[in-house]
């Protein structure tokens, strides 16, 4: 499938600015947060068991704004693994790189079981990076309407994730917006 000139890879976000101001509220994306960890641990678990795979894959928790900001992150080390193949991801990460500002802005979830199947996305730098092959993702949407960001898996091979992965994710962006709720309470 051919893209247009001029087609944009990152989409445009104009909730930018209102997020910003709602993530400061919450106190949220500007450090690493150890119950997000543990959340994209256990999503990543999920995950593996959903698709039957031996290791788990990269799971996070992501705050989308002019850049992203894993404040939960979980990414696998390979037993016997050769380290100069392991996968680096900091905390900090392009909006280029990736596929969650696609799904801030659209606002829904997106599966992507091969990303080299869809030529808009293929092209993205963690395809050639990382090697990303799969992505599922589902945006968190809090109380007041704003997106704050994505809970997402990835992995170095494509996966079948079809509609339960759509469920999973959905329902885990679900369950982490409950945890993000409850540490609202004490703040308002």
């Amino acid at each position: 499938m051919y893209e247009p000139p001029g087609h944009l890879l990152t989409p445009v976000d104009p909730d930018v600015p209102q997020r910003v101001v709602r993530l400061r509220e919450l106190r949220l994306g500007q450090a690493p947060d150890a119950e997000f960890d543990a959340f994209a641990r256990e999503l990543a678990e999920a995950a593996r068991h959903l698709v039957g795979t031996d290791l788990p894959p990269f799971a996070m928790v992501n705050f989308v704004t002019d850049r992203q900001y894993l404040g939960g992150l979980y990414a696998p080390e390979a037993p016997g693994a050769d380290p100069a193949d392991a996968v680096e991801l900091g905390r900090e990460v392009p909006l280029d790189h990736g596929y969650c500002p696609h799904v801030v802005v659209r606002r829904k979830a997106l599966v992507l079981d091969d990303v080299c199947d869809y030529p808009r996305f293929a092209g993205n730098p963690v395809v050639d990076k990382l090697g990303i092959r799969t992505y599922v993702g589902a945006p968190l949407i809090d109380r007041t309407g704003t997106v704050l960001g994505t809970i997402c898996v990835i992995d170095r091979e494509p996966r079948p994730w079809g509609h339960a992965g759509l469920d999973l994710i959905k329902e885990r962006a679900a369950d982490l917006m409950q945890v993000i709720r409850r540490r609202e309470e004490p703040l308002g």
